[in-house]
């Protein structure tokens, strides 16, 4: 009878262990309620996905919540989920960047200098897509044989 009680103690505490680990996992998941969208469009966005960390200053203030083809301009059309405390100069810019080498994407905002602010549902003008890693080490490559010649 003892075993059973240590048994159920046992799986009542691994139970409890789990529930807290998936509070504590979902608490940052999405976009809360606390944001508002802004639009961008990338020329490219290779490497950033619905989820993806929308930063300023390397902290997270957003993330991407929709992406889709513009078949008029064949850009990709980005929303942008940002946290409400912050007011986006309307001439600041939006950049596709890299943690590093091997790392992963993410959206960078460079805020801009005028005192209007971007409202809900505006445009960032100001943007730069991602740029490919192996693309620019062809590039060198090609070169140093090039000047070779």
């Amino acid at each position: 009878m003892s075993e059973n009680r240590v048994e159920v103690f046992a799986g009542a505490v691994v139970l409890a262990v789990a529930v807290g680990f998936m509070v504590w996992a979902g608490r940052d998941s999405g976009p809360s309620s606390g944001t508002y969208p802004l639009h961008a469009s990338f020329r490219s966005v290779e490497g950033i996905v619905v989820g993806t960390d929308v930063r300023m200053a390397g902290v997270k203030v957003g993330s991407v919540t929709e992406i889709k083809l513009d078949p008029q301009t064949f850009f990709a059309d980005t929303t942008l989920a940002l946290r409400d405390d912050i007011q986006l100069p309307d001439d600041s810019a939006a950049l596709v960047s890299s943690e590093g080498l091997m790392g992963g994407s993410f959206v960078e905002l460079v805020p801009g200098g005028s005192l209007e602010t971007l409202a809900e549902g505006d445009e960032i003008l100001d943007t730069q897509g991602a740029v490919s890693v192996l693309a620019l080490m062809m590039k060198f490559a090609g070169g140093s044989s090039q000047e070779g010649q």
